[in-house]
């Protein structure tokens, strides 16, 4: 057991609707000591990583891997996993250590390891910080580009969507970030974003709306309290309609993706039925404005998604499993006195075999036949 120093978190709201930065008192601003357990430390770890979601980006970028029309490898593979695993549980480690004072006034997130002080804040940004760097290290090693948009993503996730939250509800628009890990692994397997990375990116960013506006619908007053300008609690008919829409676009991208030659039209008909369903749960969700209807849309979104991926996959429309030959060598340009080939008798006759040996033996034989010829007219006179 080890001693370290903390921060404690601010005191729970004595009445609602109240800021938080209204209820600091005194005794909030001490420091106080805590023992850290290090045979926990990686269960510790794995609360700051957000195991779940950063298992989520893990497969989402695979999935954006698997569907480019790339040559396998193994080890590319195996960067851009660890890569995008170590990127993804730095941005959720930094998110935790910004919102601290915030996290405490929420119940679903009062247990987590800086709030209830099992690590200090130091501990946590120095695990973030190693994290980042040896995960853009690995992207780098798969590709450039996957590692310039890793470090993207997490600047994203950390300077724009965390402070946002607490400003203005577009931060929903902003933290869809789950539409940049495909494009990591994409990039990862050609080095480039061709227009199926896009699409691919444009259905994860499209998925996060109808799973997060009905999973924030029924932790709205959590979010209120902690002071957040989370959609379901400044705009709650908005939360609904915008959930609405994306599962229709969530429905009709799979034709979008058919018709770009990305996958085969098998896709855009097997997940028709997928895509309908939660459809029909986004509408009764808007309709209905009950706990019951969200918490359907919620979980059913997770198996929308697992679909989807594993539907494209099988539909995908164009593999690679060799590397591409390399472009044949240009031809030799021919010599400038090619065009006036047909005009010279001796490179022709050269070309059939004729030697400069027969050439003369032809010309003495006919000087010969010219030489006869007025003695042969003579006779026949």
């Amino acid at each position: 057991m080890a001693r370290v120093t903390t921060f404690a978190p601010l005191a729970a709201p004595e009445g609602k609707g109240r800021p938080v930065a209204d209820m600091v008192k005194g005794s909030d601003m001490e420091w106080r000591s805590t023992a850290l357990d290090w045979r926990r430390l990686p269960r510790w770890y794995m609360e700051l990583s957000k195991v779940r979601l950063t298992g989520l980006v893990v497969v989402t970028s695979m999935a954006g891997y698997a569907m480019a029309p790339g040559v396998f490898s193994g080890a590319t593979l195996t960067l851009v996993t660890g890569g995008t695993l170590l990127t993804s549980a730095a941005a959720n480690a930094v998110n935790q250590w910004l919102e601290v004072p915030y996290d405490s006034q929420m119940a679903r997130t009062a247990a987590r390891p800086l709030v209830r002080r099992h690590v200090s804040p130091l501990h946590a940004v120095t695990f973030a910080g190693a994290c980042v760097s040896s995960g853009v290290g690995l992207l780098y090693l798969a590709s450039p580009l996957a590692a310039a948009l890793g470090a993207a993503n997490f600047l994203l996730y950390t300077a724009v969507y965390t402070p946002l939250k607490r400003v203005t509800i577009a931060n929903t628009w902003v933290g869809a970030w789950g539409g940049v890990p495909p494009l990591m692994g994409w990039a990862a397997a050609t080095g480039t974003l061709a227009p199926g990375a896009w699409l691919l990116a444009a259905l994860l960013y499209a998925w996060q709306f109808p799973h997060f506006n009905a999973l924030s619908w029924n932790l709205r007053k959590d979010y209120a309290r902690a002071g957040y300008r989370i959609m379901a609690v400044t705009h709650p008919d908005l939360t609904r309609r915008v959930a609405l829409r994306y599962s229709l676009a969530l429905a009709a991208l799979p034709i979008v993706t058919s018709a770009c030659d990305v996958t085969t039209w098998m896709y855009a008909i097997d997940s028709l039925p997928v895509n309908a369903y939660l459809v029909y749960l986004s509408w009764r969700f808007y309709r209905n404005q009950e706990s019951a209807s969200a918490r359907r849309l919620t979980r059913f979104s997770y198996v929308q998604l697992t679909a989807g991926i594993i539907l494209m996959l099988l539909a995908k429309a164009h593999y690679q499993s060799e590397p591409a030959p390399a472009p044949a060598a240009a031809p030799e340009p021919e010599p400038a006195h090619r065009s006036l080939r047909d005009w010279c008798i001796g490179e022709p006759l050269l070309e059939r075999g004729w030697h400069l040996g027969r050439l003369l033996a032809v010309a003495e034989r006919n000087a010969e036949a010219a030489s006869d010829a007025p003695a042969a007219l003579i006779e026949a006179l």
